[in-house]
């Protein structure tokens, strides 16, 4: 694996929203651990308030993107644990 792995989702020839799949495990983790709380605190403002009616696509895009950023660092993340001898 590459040690700096681009974002998924980011359609760039160039990429400049990487993951450095060498980080220490505690580092990755506070990084998804901060994306979790920013999307948990986005979502929270948008359940407090009523949707307007025809607005679904729009919260399934916002989730979407809302995932993104969680799932790379928790996958990187992941594969570090796993590796790891037990």
């Amino acid at each position: 694996m590459n040690r700096y792995m681009p974002i998924t989702g980011h359609d760039c020839t160039i990429p400049s929203l990487l993951i450095d799949t060498q980080a220490p495990a505690d580092v990755l983790y506070e990084a998804a651990a901060y994306r979790i709380r920013a999307v948990t605190q986005l979502l929270e403002n948008f359940a407090a308030r009523p949707a307007p009616p025809g607005d679904a696509v729009v919260l399934q895009e916002l989730a979407l993107i809302c995932a993104i950023p969680l799932r790379d660092v928790l996958d990187v993340l992941g594969r570090q644990l796993q590796a790891q001898p037990r």
